[in-house]
């Protein structure tokens, strides 16, 4: 039996769901999102076949699939986006990415969705720029908030400022196996140090990321695999963390550039 999303907001007219119990088999644990505003649906990392029927099942429960409106794919990897086909093939949603992956993703859709249907992956991208911008949902404006290399060089989060939640990514990011809030920070770090010091490119930029952090006005940071963050104690004991976390090429030296023997 599957778990009922999380309800992490809802005034009535706007409503941010988590999916946090999709995954099935050997694949890492991951969330995702649907936002809702004034009937308009953007669902936020889909991911990949793993998740497609449930949760494209999950959504039709909710809303009217062939009516989505956005896909928001904060980068490429495959735990984010390569169901893409599906989508385009039963939704009407545009989606939405850095403009450095909007001529890659086409290589995960397949030819019969322009020879049998007419779809166009490409005029379907509405590709951003590093800076990022505001994205039209119902009545209020979402962000697109550049965080590009935590991981990919191409990365996006999203900030709803309806609900003042920041959908992460992989920044923030554990490997547990649901979305409970975060309890009990020293106990929780074990479950996020050894991701984040791997992929995260360096402290640099996990400084400028946590600055930024701190001038929005947040109540809740959301990863897109494991907990979230919820209120000021906790998001800014993550944020002190992550400023002092050495990580990617900081760990780097000329050892661990040699010919294998």
């Amino acid at each position: 039996m599957r778990r009922e999303p999380h309800v992490l907001f809802d005034n009535g007219t706007h409503q941010c769901l988590l999916f946090d119990d999709l995954v099935r088999g050997e694949g890492v644990q991951t969330n995702q999102f649907l936002i809702t505003d004034h009937g308009q649906y953007l669902l936020l990392d889909p991911g990949g076949d793993l998740t497609y029927t449930p949760l494209s099942l999950e959504l039709a429960k909710r809303i009217p699939l062939q009516e989505l409106t956005y896909i928001f794919a904060s980068h490429q990897d495959p735990d984010i986006i390569s169901s893409l086909g599906k989508w385009l093939l039963h939704t009407k949603a545009k989606v939405l990415c850095s403009k450095l992956w909007a001529r890659f993703l086409p290589h995960l859709t397949a030819n019969y969705l322009a020879m049998s249907h007419g779809i166009s992956t490409f005029d379907r991208i509405i590709a951003l720029p590093d800076r990022g911008g505001s994205i039209p949902l119902g009545r209020c404006q979402l962000k697109a908030v550049p965080a590009h290399f935590l991981h990919s060089v191409g990365n996006f989060q999203l900030y709803d400022p309806v609900s003042r939640i920041l959908f992460s990514g992989d920044m923030g990011a554990s490997l547990v196996d649901d979305a409970t809030p975060v309890r009990d920070f020293a106990s929780h770090i074990p479950h996020m140090d050894a991701f984040h010091r791997r992929y995260m490119a360096s402290n640099k930029v996990c400084r400028l990321w946590a600055g930024m952090v701190r001038g929005m006005k947040v109540d809740m940071i959301v990863p897109q695999h494991g907990r979230p963050f919820v209120g000021k104690e906790m998001i800014d004991a993550f944020l002190d963390w992550v400023e002092r976390l050495e990580c990617g090429i900081d760990l780097l030296g000329p050892d661990d550039y040699q010919l294998p023997k």
